[in-house]
This record gives C-alpha cells, structure tokens and sequence, in this order.
C-alpha cells in the first residue's frame, strides 16, 4: 500500500483526499469544536455585543452633532458624551471576554489536533515512515496545527466581528439614506467577485508555501540525521547544495503567497474604499447643499462607511489568513484520513494448526513500487528450535523476519503464528510473543530501566531493588554492572553517549525481559566484543524451552549452534541443511537480489 504523502511531489498516495472546495474545507473545520458549543455561543455572543455597540456610536454622534453641537448646548453634549464612554467600556469588555473565550478554545483545538495526529501516525504501519520524510511530519504536527490554531483563536474572532460590523454597518448606510448608500456600496460588489474568483488560486499558493516549509524541514532532519557521514566523507558541499535547493524552494513559494496575501489584495482593498468614500463625501455635500441631508448624518454616514470598508480590508487580510489554516488543515486531514493495512482480521476458527509455532504458506512480498522481493515461499519453524537466516546483502533476510512480526503484511499469502493467522493477532497480543532486536537498536531519552522496560507493563511497577532481582534470575545483572549508575543511568535519544555495542546490549535486556515466544536477533552481536557476545549467548540458552530463536547473522560462527539454516536470497527461502551446506551456497549461490 502506498502511503507517500502529497509534499508537492508527483507522490500522491492512494487514499489522498480528492479536490474539494472551499465549502468541503470549511465543513472539517466543524469536528474539531466538538465540545466547544457552550464557549463558542459565549464567545460570538460577545461578538455580536461588541459589534453592535460599535454600531450604534456613529449615529448617537451624528445626533449629538445636529441637536447638540450645531446649536452650541454644552450640557446635552456632556451627556451624550457620557453615554458614549459608556458604550466604548461595553465594547471593550465585551471584546475581553471574546478573545479570552476564543484564545481557549484555540488551544484546547490544538492541544486536541496534535493528539490526533500523533495517536494517528502511532497506528501507522512502517511502510509509512518509510515514505515519508520525519521532518515534513513534524512541520505538519507543530507547523500546520499551529496555523490552524492561530486562525481558531485570533483570526476566527476578527472574522466574525467584521462580518457583524459589515451586515451592520450596511443596513444602517441603507436605512440613512438609500441612494447615498446604494453609491456607496457599488465599489464593494466588485471586491466580492474578485475576492470569490481568486479564493481558490490563494488556497492553492498557500497550501504550496506550507508544502514547501514541511518539504525543508525534511531536508533540514535528513541532513542532520545523517551528519556523521556528510562530515566523514567531506561532502558538507552537499549538505549546503540540498538545504540551499529547500531553502531557495521555499523562498520562492512564501514570496508569491506573500504577493497574494498582502501586497496585491491589500492595496486594493484599500485604494476601492477610499473611492467609495469620495463618491459619499461628493454626493453628501450635494445633498445638504440642497437640504436634502444634515451635516450630523453625513459625519454619520462617513463613520459607517469606514465601518464597513476598514472591515473588508482587514477581512482581506483575514481572508488569506483562513486560506493558509484551511491549506494546513488539508495537510493535517490528509495523514487523519489514512488507514493501515495492519488491520486485526477475524478469527477463522477453519484455519488453525498447530503442527508449528511460525508457519509461511505461500507468501509473496514487495514494497510499494519497487520489484518482488518474496516468491512463493513457504516453511516452518519449530517451538524451542534455533534457525539461522543466511544469504548475501539485499537477499531478504531483514524483510523475511519483519514479515514474522507482522511489520508489513504479505503481499499474497498467509503467515501462520501459534496455527493462527497472523492478522487475527491484536497488536499487543503479537508483540508479547514476538520479540525483535534490531542490529541498530533506538533507545530513548530517560534511563536504562525506561528503556529496559519500554512497552513491557508486567514490571512498570517493579521497585529498582526488585527489577534488578528480576534481572539476576535472568542472568542480566552483569550486563548491568556495565552502567556506571545501574538503572539510573542516563540515556539520550537514539543513544549516542554510548556505543553501538551497548545499546545492542539494551536492547537485548528489553526483548528477553519480556520472555517471547520468538526472538529474532537482526545481526544483533555484530558490535558486541567477543566476551560480550559469549555472556548474551549463555543468556540466549538460558530462555525458556519453549522460546524458538531466529539469527540472521553473516558471521556464522554465530549461528553454527542453530538447529537449522535456511538460504534467503532471490525471492527463495531455502533449507541449507548443514553449516558447510549454507557456506557453499554462500560462496556459489544464487546472485544477489
């Protein structure tokens, strides 16, 4: 199953969304305020307060000018001036409580949002991680989320309120003077049209600039990942060649978004209202000229225009504002949208045996887009038994016994576990049974017993004292003395403060704490010194009986004890019978895949 990711490539995966309109984009919106029914009607009640005591300033002031100033009575002005401080605290509470309720809801959204995506990508299968760049991830959870949420919080609430103040500000324009106002709205019918024929060309420059940010953070993580090597092979003119590439990728696509959002619309916005507002001033001092209209209502009517273009122009701004959140929630829909292939399959009661504890019956595999790596293999392995995996580089040794623990599913065929399909296995079920050591184990941040004890709850509980007893009774407590602190000591991601070797170590104590009924090792003596690797090998014959070991390993003096070798290479997955078998067929076998 492909599960490439859009990042502006040509790969665009399966499942992707289709083109939606603006409409569709605005309804996903919608479940994200689930829960938030109460804040929001507080919230956009307060902005509605806020709006319209806005709006009924203007024509209390034109009052006061024509009954008040214009025939020089102070005291009906100090009155009416009064009640308009009254009115502007009001609306300055108001406005408080808005943007106090919606900046909550803003965070709780992406607090929410971030789980989601992440819980999402923890059900992905490998084959995702495979196809897609860490730091294009990472700009989607932190970078897109956050636009999301800038756009909730204060953008949402000034979209609103202008809104309010345009229909507000309209109906009063309408209501002072009817053909004053129809001249002063003609200029606004030409925004809305321009603004509705572009909407889409926006969306899709902002969606472009975000891609291109996540594409660079990709960039920025492969780099850095891989710096040892830029660096041991003098190539850091590479590392610059590609980051200069994002940088200037990127460059180029926030320049043109920043051409749409501000420089083209904005202008324009404003140089449309300042027409408007000449048409108004001309045509009002025509009409009180032939005393048609007063001095107080045209100072009115001016201060309701400003109201209803100042809104349009920030509305503008705001505009390309919802575009951007609405690109970044496209981005983040499309990794909520995916879903793994690893699914649980029903228990098919027809379909079990229990002649082995591993059955492969005939399983085919390959990875997306690339050629069949698997061809109709089949065979079995044994509980209690040793079996060596062998065969040249490339040959599908790692891809065989990640099919075992079900990291990918077979492309035809079925992988039998305990005489159960393997699929029918719920994921913690499966991992209890199966454990994986990784010739380049990852530990993470914390101590050696976090990661000792990672996704191992029967001792979570355990005091220090009590798990080290654990690990006497399992003959690991001399690999702990290695540690200058036992289990206290420190660990950093990946753990490059200590050698290969000793995380190889750790990662051993994890897999055979949890006592499995598979233990794969993936070359994982290959950095262990020899004194190091005969400690593991007593431990290894120390697991209980009924644990069925599987070794791949290239140096076959670690797998000359194996009960039985199997040749893997060129889609086959063959019985090499003795150790001398397996190192003709290594010499002389089949070319390598």
């Amino acid at each position: 199953m492909n599960y490439t990711l859009n990042t502006g490539s040509n790969n665009i995966p399966l499942n992707a969304p289709k083109k939606q309109n603006i409409w569709s984009s605005v309804a996903k919106l919608f479940p994200l305020l689930q829960g938030e029914q109460k804040n929001l009607t507080v919230a956009f009640s307060a902005i509605f307060m806020n709006s319209l005591l806005n709006l009924i300033a203007p024509i209390i002031i034109g009052y006061t000018i024509d009954h008040y100033v214009l025939t020089k009575n102070y005291h009906g002005v100090a009155v009416f001036s009064l009640i308009l401080l009254g009115i502007y605290l009001l609306a300055l509470v108001a406005s408080y409580i808005q943007t106090k309720v919606m900046g909550g809801v803003g965070q709780r959204v992406l607090f929410n949002l971030r789980n989601s995506v992440f819980n999402k990508l923890q059900e992905l299968p490998v084959a995702f991680f495979n196809q897609n760049k860490a730091g294009d991830l990472i700009s989607r959870i932190n970078n897109d989320t956050d636009k999301l949420n800038q756009f909730l919080s204060q953008a949402l609430v000034q979209f609103i309120g202008n809104t309010f103040l345009i229909i507000g500000a309209g109906i009063f324009i309408l209501s002072i003077n009817l053909r004053l106002g129809m001249a002063g709205l003609v200029p606004a019918i030409s925004l809305l049209i321009l603004t509705l024929a572009i909407s889409s060309y926006v969306k899709k420059v902002n969606l472009a600039s975000l891609q291109s940010t996540g594409g660079m953070s990709g960039e920025i993580s492969e780099s850095i990942n891989n710096f040892k090597v830029i660096v041991a092979f003098n190539r850091r003119d590479y590392f610059r060649e590609k980051f200069q590439e994002a940088n200037q990728k990127n460059y180029y696509a926030s320049i043109q978004a920043g051409i749409v959002n501000t420089v083209f619309l904005t202008p324009l916005y404003g140089f449309i209202a300042n027409v408007a507002q000449l048409i108004v001033l001309a045509y009002g001092i025509y009409l009180i000229s032939i005393g048609a209209f007063t001095l107080g209502l045209l100072v009115s009517f001016i201060s309701y225009m400003s109201k209803f273009y100042n809104p349009l122009r920030e509305i503008a701004s705001l505009w390309t504002q919802f575009q951007t959140a609405l690109a970044a929630l496209d981005r983040i829909s499309e990794i909520l949208a995916l879903k793994t292939n690893l699914t649980v399959v029903p228990h098919d009661d027809n379909t079990d045996t229990q002649k082995s504890l591993l059955e492969f019956k005939d399983v085919y595999f390959g990875y997306p887009d690339g050629e069949e790596i698997l061809h109709n293999v089949s065979f079995t392995l044994e509980q209690g038994k040793t079996y060596a995996l062998v065969g040249p580089t490339g040959g599908g040794k790692t891809t065989t016994a990640s099919l075992m623990a079900r990291l990918y599913d077979p492309t035809k065929g079925t992988i039998f576990l305990s005489g159960q399909d393997i699929r029918t296995y719920e994921p913690y079920e499966r991992t209890q049974k199966i454990g994986f050591i990784l010739q380049e184990p990852f530990l993470f941040s914390g101590t050696l017993r976090d990661n000792i004890l990672y996704g191992n709850d029967a001792y979570s509980k355990y005091s220090n004292e009590e798990l080290l007893a654990v690990l006497h009774e399992a003959d690991l407590d001399s690999l702990i003395s290695r540690f200058e602190k036992s289990l206290d000591t420190p660990m950093q991601s990946g753990g490059e403060a200590i050698s290969l070797g000793e995380r190889q170590i750790i990662a051993f104590m994890r897999a055979v704490l949890r006592r499995p009924d598979i233990l794969i090792l993936d070359e994982a003596t290959a950095n262990i010194d020899t004194v190091t690797e005969e400690i593991l090998d007593t431990i290894l014959k120390k697991l209980p009986p009924h644990t069925t070991k599987v070794i791949i390993a290239h140096r076959l003096n670690t797998i000359e004890n194996a009960d039985e070798i199997f040749f893997v290479n060129s889609g086959e997955v063959i019985r090499a019978g003795s150790l001398q078998h397996a190192v003709d067929m290594l010499m002389h076998g089949k070319r390598d895949s």
